[in-house]
């Protein structure tokens, strides 16, 4: 077998020669017939000497060698490349016509719409948080990044080693003409109504890098330094987009500075941006997570010397750090940001402090960035000095997995990767003066996915078993209710001067408001209190504050939001919010979904009743601002149900208003809003607060008794009794209610008839203004017992009527029945 194999490459490599040198001689098919003559004249006719063979196999074997040295150096540069490749600092320059026409072909159908919904989400958030004076609100209307692609490479593409980092390196060349990213603008004072801004045109331009980590499972790319952002800006109202771009003065600058700051902030070196390349997608957005984060330790902790100054409290002096000798941090702690949500860790001694604080923080999103604060408390213990900072950066990767990056030294990438949730991930990440080293142990409690599943738990199959096992879909949200109760609260913010904590929560969703009940003098506090919620679709989030109560302005002791996107019907969550915004404290809620097809046959049942309205008692207020200069305020409500108004009369220099008055309407399933106003005979009303009324998921005929806090106030509730009264057309009108109906009319007459005299009299001895205010506003509330009277009777004969039409069908029905035969 060995002589056979021997024999095989033997053959092999001759024919590969032969092949080389029939390249190489092109006359060599010529010589071979010439030799063979030679020889045969040589043998059989006149003989020649002896060198001719010699002749040829030197020759033979010249060409030979010769074929060996080039298969020789080909083998070589290809390892000489692929050294120069992994091991030197920079490649020389490649072109990438090629990536351009592949760039220019998935444009159009892939990148395009991907990016664009990305990109609108991030502008959608930032014009939240950021607009120009002149506009009031703001609203993105239309988004398209448009048919032209970025140009990559143009002067060529390169790599480079940071470190033990590799980079490619490669020119950004953006510069769109058709482009449509359309807003509509609400403009204030002094300007008013309304605008649009339209993005025709955009030139962004500047170096790319790209850095594969994970051993290529993901990508970070950033900008090396900030871009040249030049964008084209059209204004018009309605459908005109004609106008110029002055007409607006400064919103062209502000979009170009929104743009460009938001690049900054996140993909402009040392900050950079990660793309993940999963072996599975599995198809799943993921709207939040929870996140425990672990401050261990820091190691080779030293100190600036002129140190920036951020303590709550400034010293008497106003001077500066003063500096330790030997250049040791004495007493440092950490606070640990995610957005709003802030923790800090106990103060720790010496050059290498240990901390093990551990935090539960929430993420809003797919991916989110964890800052670590580094602050020295001085040797008073009064004031405390800001040193350096370092921060992770945490994405959702779509097989279900996180990634966790942060620079490192020298520029380099500290990545690591979770594969599932529950798994513990330590980093040890430089500060950004390369002052010390912190370490961090983080693990990845949930990912929350906006289809309802929940990634929990160590194991990836059980998180996605949800998923696996029937894949739950968004469902239609309307008919159904959300219970939330709000349950306790842990290690809440006290009253700094004070020392006590008398606290209470809001719950705030879209338009609906409540709060629960004030416990005094706990940090740790337990309301048990239930609220009900409409859902509304689109992912509206929960908003909770929780306040001190205080004598003069209630504290705000945090705030938190709670995604409820993707609860299933008649599944529960029990949750620990972190309240943001302060330095310790968590809300527990239990939050349920409830599908109500009881309240759904209820609609449809009362909808088959003609005879159905909403009966409103507004009955008091309480804790009321105060809108006048007196310390007091003269209440009134204003009742706006569809196109009906109603009001309440008036109650003078009063906090505390008692109206105790009654207001029906013909139920049409629109909103029932209170505005209370401060009244003034003179001046224009005051606002002091509005609500909203929850009636629709009421029983018929049920009462309802409720105390709602007023929005746009700080402070202020109203008592207010409803019901959805529906007709009994069972039960039959008797003499009595006849009777007590006649006495309300001739009531009302009587009256009406003593205001309108009232009224007379004061005009003609030319009364003071605010009495003549007061008879008009006990007229205004007769007419409206009057106007609430006439709808009463209405009703009352519609309902008359209905019995009378039954009561004729039952005759026509009876007397044509078949004639009894006579006996």
């Amino acid at each position: 077998m060995a002589k056979r194999g021997v024999k095989k490459l033997h053959a092999k490599d001759a024919l590969e020669f032969f092949n080389q040198v029939m390249v190489e001689q092109p006359l060599l098919p010529f010589l071979i017939p010439l030799g063979l003559f030679a020889w045969f004249v040589e043998r059989w006719v006149v003989p020649f000497s002896n060198w001719v063979p010699l002749v040829a196999a030197v020759w033979a074997t010249i060409q030979y060698g010769r074929f060996k040295r080039k298969m020789a150096i080909e083998d070589l540069n290809k390892r000489w490349k692929h050294l120069i490749l992994n091991t030197t600092p920079t490649t020389p320059i490649e072109p990438c016509e090629w990536l351009n026409k592949l760039l220019i072909e998935v444009w159009p159908n892939y990148m395009e719409p991907k990016l664009s919904r990305k990109f609108q989400s991030t502008v959608e958030r930032r014009l939240r948080s950021r607009r120009p004076k002149l506009i009031d609100k703001i609203e993105l209307q239309e988004f398209s990044l448009g048919s032209c692609p970025p140009t990559l490479g143009e002067q060529g593409m390169r790599w480079m080693t940071s470190g033990e980092q590799q980079v490619m390196t490669l020119g950004f060349d953006w510069d769109s003409k058709d482009m449509s990213v359309m807003f509509m603008a609400k403009l204030a004072k002094p300007l008013m109504g309304t605008a649009r801004v339209v993005i025709n045109s955009i030139h962004i331009k500047g170096d790319l890098l790209l850095s594969p980590i994970l051993d290529g499972e993901a990508v970070l790319y950033s900008f090396e330094s900030t871009p040249e952002v030049r964008i084209g800006v059209a204004f018009g109202s309605g459908g005109s987009q004609a106008g110029p771009g002055t007409e607006l003065p400064g919103v062209s600058t502000w979009l170009v500075k929104l743009l460009t700051e938001t690049i900054a902030k996140t993909m402009v070196e040392p900050r950079r941006l990660c793309f993940s390349l999963p072996p599975v997608d599995l198809k799943k957005q993921a709207v939040g997570g929870v996140l425990s984060v672990t401050v261990v330790s820091a190691s080779n902790l030293g100190k600036k010397g002129a140190s920036n100054e951020l303590g709550n409290q400034q010293s008497l002096s106003g001077s500066t750090a003063s500096g330790i000798a030997d250049n040791r941090v004495v007493h440092a702690f950490v606070e640990v940001e995610v957005g709003n949500l802030m923790r800090k860790t106990d103060t720790s001694e010496g050059p290498n402090p240990t901390w093990n604080s551990t935090f539960n923080m929430v993420l809003h999103g797919e991916t989110g960035v964890v800052k670590f604060l580094l602050y020295e408390l001085d040797s008073g213990g009064v004031k405390f000095n800001y040193l350096t900072s370092c921060e992770i950066k945490v994405k959702y990767v779509l097989d279900g997995s996180a990634i966790f990056w942060a620079i490192g030294h020298n520029s380099g990438v500290v990545a690591r990767h979770a594969e599932n949730c529950g798994k513990e991930v330590g980093m040890v990440v430089p500060f950004e003066d390369n002052t010390g080293e912190l370490t961090v142990s983080l693990v990845l409690k949930e990912w929350q996915f906006a289809d309802g599943s929940v990634t929990v738990s160590n194991s990836l199959s059980n998180g996605l078993r949800s998923s696996l096992d029937g894949s739950p879909k968004l469902q239609p949200r309307t008919g159904s209710t959300l219970r939330v109760k709000v349950v306790e609260g842990t290690a809440l913010a006290v009253n700094s001067k004070s020392g006590k904590c008398d606290p209470y929560v809001k719950l705030q969703y879209g338009k609906a408001l409540y709060r629960t009940k004030t416990l005094s003098r706990t940090a740790q506090p337990v309301w048990n209190d239930k609220f009900e919620f409409d859902e509304i679709a689109g992912g509206e989030y929960l908003k909770i504050k929780c306040y001190n109560l205080d004598t003069f302005s209630d504290d705000s002791i945090g705030s938190a939001r709670v995604n409820l996107e993707g609860l299933l019907d008649g599944a529960s969550r029990d949750v620990w919010v972190p309240l943001e915004k302060v330095d310790s404290g968590e809300i527990r809620l239990e939050i349920e979904r409830i599908q109500n097809d009881q309240n759904d046959n209820l609609k449809r049942s009362s909808s088959k009743v003609e005879a159905g309205w909403i009966e409103l008692v507004i009955i008091e207020a309480r804790d009321l601002v105060a809108a006048d200069l007196r310390g007091t305020s003269d209440p009134y409500v204003r009742v706006h149900y569809g196109n009906n108004k109603k009001r309440t009369k008036v109650i003078y220099k009063t906090l505390a208003p008692q109206w105790n008055q009654t207001f029906e309407f013909a139920e049409t399933g629109e909103p029932l809003i209170l505005h209370v106003k401060d009244h003034n005979a003179v001046l224009p009303t005051a606002s002091i607060g509005n609500c909203t009324v929850e009636y629709s998921m009421l029983s018929p005929n049920e009462p309802a008794d409720k105390w709602i806090p007023l929005q746009g106030v700080r402070s202020g509730e109203i008592h207010v009794k409803i019901v959805r009264r529906v007709m009994d057309t069972g039960k039959k009108t008797s003499l009595e209610t006849d009777v007590s109906a006649l006495g309300k009319g001739r009531k009302i007459s009587a009256q009406m008839r003593d205001s309108l005299k009232k009224c007379a009299g004061l005009v003609d001895e030319g009364g003071d203004a605010e009495a003549l205010s007061l008879v008009l506003t006990e007229v205004e509330g007769v007419q409206d017992e009057q106007e609430v009277y006439i709808q009463q009777l209405e009703r009352e004969k519609a309902v008359l009527l209905r019995k009378i039409n039954e009561l004729g069908s039952e005759i026509v029905r009876s007397s044509s029945g078949p004639a009894r035969t006579p006996y």
